[in-house]
């Protein structure tokens, strides 16, 4: 459970910036969801604050994707309730969750392939949080600049790879304005190198944007290293919830992770 990220890595990211803990902008309450007689989540409370970056870990199956889910509005809860600034947006539609400041990439890459960088980009600003026609190019050429894309802008989506298609992705969220973007697995598919840009993505949007990220990742070295705080899920229960340093000595998360309690 300890991390890998290289020493270069670490200087690269930099500090953690001061983070509000006074009120959270995401509050899940009691979320519980079934699929048949399948208990996908049972009973998660999980906060987010102003300007924090909260991971998301656990085993394959656990039910993180199905939070997510039930976050944005894809699903809607059998019991609980999710509030953004303490406002209860329990299945409000996606594009109005959109407007209202929550945005998410996805596990398998949904960006428009046969439009330009730019074009997938304003298509997140036309419609996302604060909206305004006239401004949208700006808001998207900003986004873009800040994953480093502004090069390939021109370019059609389908002939980039699959590490810029990832950056474009948090790209189109970013644009929205977002208050809260959710993030599944945006290191998947990526090698070392592209893994240490999109860390560096990451945290600008935190830090220039303000935003507040909650983020889906198996890759648990790089949560663990840039994350303020770590919440595990394990067949649909959060097992643990805390600093980085707390989770990858948890007992309850090793077992989860290996089966086994540490010696």
């Amino acid at each position: 459970m300890t991390s890998d990220i290289s020493s270069k890595s670490s200087i690269a990211l930099g500090k953690k910036s001061k983070v509000n803990h006074d009120h959270p902008i995401l509050r899940l309450d009691r979320i519980c969801k079934s699929f048949g007689g399948l208990q996908v989540l049972q009973d998660v409370n999980l906060t987010l604050q102003p300007g924090e970056i909260v991971g998301l870990i656990g085993p394959n199956g656990a039910g993180k994707s199905t939070l997510f889910n039930v976050i944005s509005s894809f699903y809607r809860p059998d019991r609980g309730d999710v509030y953004l600034k303490g406002q209860k947006i329990t299945g409000v539609a996606p594009h109005i969750l959109c407007r209202m400041g929550i945005s998410r990439t996805f596990q398998l890459i949904r960006t428009f392939l046969g439009m330009t960088v730019l074009q997938n980009v304003m298509v997140g600003s036309v419609f996302g949080h604060e909206h305004r026609t006239k401004a949208a190019r700006e808001r998207a050429l900003e986004a873009l600049d800040l994953v480093e894309l502004s090069g390939k802008k021109e370019m059609i989506a389908a002939h980039i790879t699959l590490s810029d298609r990832r950056l474009l992705e948090v790209a189109r969220a970013l644009a929205t304005l977002p208050l809260v973007t959710l993030l599944d697995e945006p290191l998947a598919g990526l090698n070392s190198f592209e893994i240490l840009k999109m860390l560096e993505v990451i945290k600008r949007a935190r830090d220039e944007r303000g935003v507040s990220i909650l983020w889906i990742e198996h890759k648990v070295d790089a949560v663990l290293h840039i994350c303020d705080r770590v919440a595990v899920l394990d067949y649909g229960m959060k097992i643990a919830d805390g600093k980085p340093d707390e989770i990858a000595n948890d007992p309850k998360v090793i077992e989860a992770y290996f089966g086994e309690s540490p010696a």
